[in-house]
């Protein structure tokens, strides 16, 4: 959700007391658990050769039939410029390609500029960087694919499990995402997306919708990740993402420590965090059921609140961080065509349910809900970071930043104002209370 630097930058003075019972309770919370494992058993085959073959001299409306077996490679399987492909394994369980001590390139399967391709039925593992990343494609279905990394989750995995990006007409259903140290299952720069039936689980990212427009997420289970869902918009990219629906998903347990790469954008999502909408307009998050989190179960943020602070003294460039993981830009403000702010987001039906009664002290946050919100953990958090035009003609709510809640229970909602220093902190829900209208689009 929202990382530790901005905090700071807005002054937050929270002091916790010397010693007593709320340091015991901070020890006793703070204790870390071990980190999960994947560890399916395998009993490889020697099937490179042939395979790389049937990718390289792949046709034009070919079907390349994967065999049963689990099977070990060496180097990154490639296709490109295609159209009318189907790749099809046996199954998840059957058709297991392994990419564990890959020498040469960093994907596991790697697809570009490709029309009309399916890619189904089989299992990735273990790739030095993505499993499977598809790029600059139309006409996209993942569907029935495993994408893993075995072992105990490290920071060491590969960023992304399943990687399209700019692709355009997509579908990712019955998938399941393990262990990737960003995003197990990653939309990016795309459009008309649909994301259904799948599963993510031991991932920094369970779910990411990142600068990606008329996406539909929906019939998710997310569980056990850092951050469940997570509907982003980064500055200094050539493709802004809005009308997103995320509906009928199950997202809970999201308490996993956070492994991913230092300096990454999803690294500092503190751990318990459920959904995050995050800078991205026209975003409609219903009839989910959200529940079981340490340290919030849904907010909307500013970019701005993952800034770091500003720094008198000269700092080094930032080195380029590996595999497209996109870090923090406190340079954002200068992507004109970039809005940082959140707006017409409306969350309402939702089921929210919380069985933690104090909230994880290992982030500002959970600190922040001892001290403002009564050890309370949030369902619903809005930062309150106003644009400069947030008010038009007066007082009236400019409707692009309008954010309406409705109809989810009995809830426990969090009203920050961390602009200032959380002066005006509150639980009142009333000026919320409201309904956004979308387009046909959404």
């Amino acid at each position: 959700m929202i990382g530790t630097d901005k905090m700071r930058d807005l002054k937050i003075k929270i002091i916790l007391p010397s010693l007593g019972i709320l340091t015991l309770i901070a020890f006793l919370l703070l204790k870390s658990p071990s980190m999960p494992s994947y560890t399916p058993d395998r009993d490889y085959l020697d099937m490179e050769i042939p395979i790389l073959e049937a990718f390289i001299t792949a046709q034009d409306s070919s079907v390349i039939e994967l065999p049963e077996g689990h099977y070990l490679f060496s180097q990154s399987l490639i296709l490109e410029g295609k159209k009318n492909i189907t790749l099809r394994g046996k199954g998840i369980e059957k058709t297991v390609f392994s990419f564990k001590g890959q020498k040469q390139g960093a994907e596991g399967i790697r697809i570009s500029n490709c029309k009309n391709l399916t890619i189904e039925n089989m299992s990735i593992e273990d790739a030095a960087g993505d499993n499977l990343k598809i790029t600059d494609s139309e006409n996209v279905i993942m569907r029935n694919i495993r994408s893993a990394w075995t072992g105990e989750v490290s920071t060491q995995n590969g960023a992304y499990a399943l990687y399209p990006v700019l692709c355009k007409n997509l579908l990712i259903e019955g998938c399941e995402a393990i262990g990737a140290s960003d995003a197990g299952i990653y939309v990016g720069q795309s459009q008309n997306v649909v994301v259904r039936n799948n599963k993510a689980y031991y991932n920094v990212a369970g779910i990411e919708s990142e600068n990606s427009s008329q996406v539909e997420i929906y019939d998710n289970e997310v569980y056990e990740n850092t951050g469940g869902l997570l509907i982003f918009n980064l500055p200094h990219l050539t493709v802004y993402g809005e009308d997103v629906k995320a509906y009928n998903n199950h997202i809970h347990d999201n308490n996993l420590k956070n492994f991913g790469v230092k300096g990454s954008i999803v690294s500092t999502v503190p751990r318990g965090s459920g959904v995050i909408i995050m800078a991205t307009k026209k975003v409609a998050l219903y009839d989910n059921i959200i529940e079981n989190h340490k340290t919030i179960n849904s907010s909307i943020v500013s970019y701005e609140i993952y800034v770091p602070p500003k720094n008198k003294k000269k700092k080094k460039k930032k080195k380029a961080l590996p595999n497209g993981i996109r870090q923090v830009e406190n340079d954002y403000e200068n992507d004109t065509q970039y809005s940082a702010d959140p707006g017409r987001v409306f969350v309402y039906n939702n089921q929210f349910n919380n069985k933690y009664w104090f909230p994880a002290l290992d982030n500002n946050f959970g600190k922040l809900w001892v001290f403002k919100n009564g050890m309370k953990i949030p369902d619903i958090a809005y930062d309150g970071i106003l644009p400069k035009d947030y008010y038009i003609e007066g007082k009236q709510i400019n409707p692009e930043y309008k954010v309406c809640i409705k109809n989810n229970g009995a809830i426990n909602f969090a009203a920050l104002d961390a602009a200032n220093d959380f002066s005006e902190f509150t639980n009142e829900i009333g000026n919320y209370e409201c309904e956004v209208e979308f387009e046909k689009s959404i």
